[in-house]
């Protein structure tokens, strides 16, 4: 039963558990002008950091409140695309 639970544990629990961490230091480092995608897919940039709130402006002068935690990820300056 104690093999089982350790297989479990390395395969499953562990890997969770340190992508857990990657996604809040990830969060740790967001800041206003970063551009990011939202967990429902909506992208835009951020204008405002302000304790779990984050204010993304996803068109021109349109902007719209989030919890820090929906953002999934940073979208890198070199691959970030200007839509018009």
């Amino acid at each position: 039963m104690v093999p089982i639970f350790a297989i479990m544990y390395f395969l499953m629990i562990r890997p969770q558990q340190k992508k857990q961490k990657e996604h809040e230091e990830m969060l740790s480092r967001v800041k206003a002008g970063d551009k990011v995608m939202t967990q429902g897919g909506l992208y835009g940039t951020v204008v405002r950091v302000s304790g779990n709130k984050v204010t993304l402006e996803i068109a021109e002068r349109v902007h719209v409140e989030f919890a820090q935690g929906a953002i999934a990820n940073i979208i890198p300056a070199e691959t970030a695309v200007e839509v018009k």
